[in-house]
């Protein structure tokens, strides 16, 4: 009740609007293709699975129930009305998960944005680091976060070090800072686990005063980004050998991961992190996809450093008086997986998803 009277003043205000502006409309989930998708095909999905003696963790099947009840007004709603005019509206429940769910992902995207650059981001420049990894370490952290955790303190700590030495310090007079967030998802919808790191461009130097003063960092060469991505991959690995988790020989190396259960999430996610179809009869086949080949002309990218699977990037910076763009930058890499902008049926009855780049 007391969440009720709190809420009511603000669902109020959005819906009294003028009557010659906008009036506040329902978000009808069960409209949009990605719902009916998955109304249609998770029972179908989860029997499959059934009948090979599996099943989805109860924290998957959460996110599925739940955002087929999320902003559906029989499962739950909020009734508000404006003070002034006593125009009413029903406000439905949303699931806030952290999944697929577009509506939800959307409103935390905004929010993560907006609390990062006004509460979070210092007015400095700003640069994006993104790190990917080669396929089998995908594997590896989507098993085991706590893995990936500790592999995040390694890469922070190689790029802050590259920072404070670029700019003639060491570690005991200067420091910068960073903000990570950790994407799943690939542009293809696949199981692609990466790093989108913002770090200050440059490093906050102390003062015997007590204070700190910025000191800008120019952009990382493409010699430099091969060299950081050289030192996070061969820190990586000794750390995972360290953990037993990785076996070298002359050669090769391999994971070194101990027997586990051959459950539903465990197929999945290889299958989904290589582009192969799951279940059903074509199981292990290619997903089916149209490529468009780039321009030749097309304009060599020095902006990145490549090595034994590891991709570093760093492309993509914000001035310090470019807030707004440093918004964007933000809304991006805390932006929900689904695009359903891209979705789209064919003729033939296929699910389509439109890629942003070839």
């Amino acid at each position: 009740f007391q969440l009720c009277r709190a809420l009511i003043p603000l669902a109020a205000k959005m819906a009294s609007r003028d009557r010659g502006a906008g009036r506040y409309q329902r978000h009808r989930p069960e409209q949009t293709l990605l719902y009916r998708i998955v109304e249609q095909y998770y029972p179908a999905f989860t029997s499959n699975l059934a009948e090979q003696g599996r099943e989805l963790p109860g924290c998957v099947q959460r996110e599925f129930e739940d955002y087929l009840k999320c902003g559906r007004l029989e499962h739950g709603f909020l009734r508000v009305r404006c003070e002034s005019c006593h125009a009413g509206s029903l406000v439905a429940f949303s699931c806030k998960r952290r999944g697929f769910c577009p509506s939800c992902g959307a409103r935390r995207m905004a929010e993560s944005a907006a609390l990062l650059v006004d509460e979070v981001l210092p007015e400095q420049p700003m640069r994006q680091w993104v790190l990917s990894f080669p396929f089998p370490l995908r594997f590896l952290f989507a098993s085991q976060p706590k893995i990936m955790g500790l592999v995040l303190g390694i890469v922070h700590r190689v790029i802050t070090t590259h920072l404070v030495k670029k700019a003639g310090y060491t570690h005991h007079t200067a420091r910068t800072g960073a903000v990570t967030l950790i994407q799943r998802f690939g542009s293809a919808l696949n199981l692609n686990i990466h790093f989108h790191m913002l770090f200050l461009d440059g490093v906050y130097v102390d003062h015997l005063n007590g204070t700190a003063r910025f000191h800008w960092v120019k952009a990382p060469t493409s010699q430099e980004l091969t060299q950081l991505a050289h030192t996070i991959a061969h820190r990586v690995g000794r750390f995972l050998e360290r953990q037993g988790l990785l076996q070298r020989d002359m050669e090769n190396s391999c994971l070194a991961l101990d027997p586990v259960d051959d459950g539903a999430m465990t197929s999945l996610l290889g299958h989904s992190i290589t582009y192969r179809i799951a279940v059903g009869l074509q199981t292990g086949r290619k997903v089916f996809s149209l490529q468009i080949l780039p321009a030749c002309d097309e304009p060599f990218d020095d902006a990145v450093g490549k090595v034994a699977g590891f991709s570093l990037h760093t492309g993509v910076a914000a001035r310090a008086d470019e807030r707004r763009k440093l918004e964007r930058l933000c809304r991006y890499i805390s932006r929900p997986a689904v695009s359903e902008k891209r979705l789209s049926l064919t003729r033939g009855g296929n699910v389509r998803y439109q890629l942003k780049t070839p």
